[in-house]
């Protein structure tokens, strides 16, 4: 049987060997590649996962502000240090320079 493959079709043979070996090796989807990838796209779907979670804590977060005035007031001072015209804000700041929160 393989001496038949090796006889009457060498050519098929060598050529599906040939490419074969080239596919694996040298071509731009080789097995190092798809190998690499297949990381990659574990490590992405780990982080779409993180960002699905923070997102559901955003839109959380939205929901209960968006409906009250004093909350809305409260979350741009907390959150992006806003204030009232003519008046000043202090940050108090740990050592390595670090916003301390109550």
């Amino acid at each position: 049987m393989i001496r038949l493959l090796f006889t009457k079709y060498r050519f098929y043979t060598l050529s599906f060997l040939a490419l074969t070996g080239w596919m694996l090796a040298f071509d731009d989807n080789d097995i190092w590649t798809q190998f690499k990838r297949r990381g990659e796209l574990g490590r992405l779907e780990d982080e779409k996962v993180y960002y699905q979670e923070k997102l559901k804590d955003v839109q959380r977060e939205r929901e209960e502000v968006l409906g009250n005035p004093k909350l809305i007031e409260k979350y741009a001072r907390e959150k992006y240090l806003m204030k009232k015209p003519k008046e000043e804000i202090y940050i108090l700041v740990d050592d390595e320079n670090q916003p301390v929160e109550k």
